[in-house]
């Protein structure tokens, strides 16, 4: 047996924390980075509480067009500093938080659920976004609070993880899981992790029910992201039809993308209702 599988097998029949540590629990907190900090301690700060935790929230702007920003696993809400700045001068007023176990967050573990909750709960506060930015898993818990109330005018998916499953597919084939490994690890996050959620593995997905969410659709990709393969921006593109553009760029990577400015420049264009910019920066291309 090679020592990956050992060590997942061992995860997979211990009891106490090695599961959760798989899938609920970011290895790491990131910190702001030099450019991001003037926006970020420039924001409104506030608090609200997901799964015993308290969770940081930001807002910019004077309350009026808010547009919503998710930020993806292990990252922060200090990662849309350039796309912020953008929408503040174009009038918006972004919101963001940090979930439990990241940025400035209490806690040290969360879930999609409390993903889902906090966004609802921001709904509640702020009424129905002009639109909704989402990064890597952030996406996906934007699509899980879409089919379940959220209400908004525009959604922009940057490096899209298309569902659940496929973070946990990927996980198997990393780690080269034998297919009755992969199986129990399936098990283990379903009892453990999302008890009484049926049919999680269809329902978590942002393909589910597209009819459901028939708003216009933003997806950018890198060609070079290293965490999700790029064919599944095509897989959502393609799902949801006319309604999606696809934007692919270069050299950016899974993390870097948020920053780029032509990337800041296509998400600011498409909240405002924009058309595809006729003149793109060499890297990046649409259809």
């Amino acid at each position: 047996m090679d020592p990956a599988t050992a060590a997942v097998r061992t995860a997979l029949s211990a009891e106490g924390e090695e599961l959760f540590d798989l899938f609920r629990r970011p290895h790491g907190r990131s910190r702001p980075r030099p450019d991001e900090r003037a926006v970020i301690e420039s924001a409104r700060t506030g608090e609200l509480r997901a799964g015993g935790a308290a969770a940081v929230t930001y807002g910019w702007g004077d309350g009026e067009r808010p547009v919503l920003l998710v930020h993806g696993w292990e990252s922060r809400a200090s990662r849309y500093a350039k796309v912020v700045a953008r929408l503040v001068e174009r009038g918006y007023s972004p919101v963001s938080f940090d979930a439990p176990g990241h940025g400035e967050s209490e806690g040290d573990s969360t879930t999609l659920l409390e993903y889902r909750d906090i966004i609802a709960e921001l709904h509640r506060k702020h009424g129905e976004f002009e639109a909704v930015v989402g990064h890597s898993f952030g996406v996906l818990a934007t699509f899980l609070a879409l089919r379940q109330g959220l209400r908004a005018g525009r959604i922009v998916a940057v490096s899209p993880v298309p569902d659940f499953a496929y973070l946990v597919d990927t996980f198997c084939a990393r780690m080269r899981l034998r297919p009755h490994l992969g199986d129990e690890l399936r098990h283990r996050i379903e009892r453990d992790l999302y008890p009484g959620e049926e049919d999680m593995w269809t329902r978590f997905s942002v393909l589910h029910r597209a009819g459901d969410v028939p708003l216009p659709l933003l997806v950018v990709h890198d060609e070079d992201d290293e965490a999700v393969d790029p064919g599944q921006a095509e897989r959502i593109v393609e799902t949801f039809g006319e309604r999606a553009r696809l934007v692919t760029t270069r050299r950016f990577g899974h993390r870097r993308i948020l920053g780029a400015p032509q990337v800041v420049e296509e998400i600011t264009e498409f909240v405002a209702g924009g058309a595809a910019r006729a003149g793109r920066p060499a890297g990046v291309t649409a259809r």
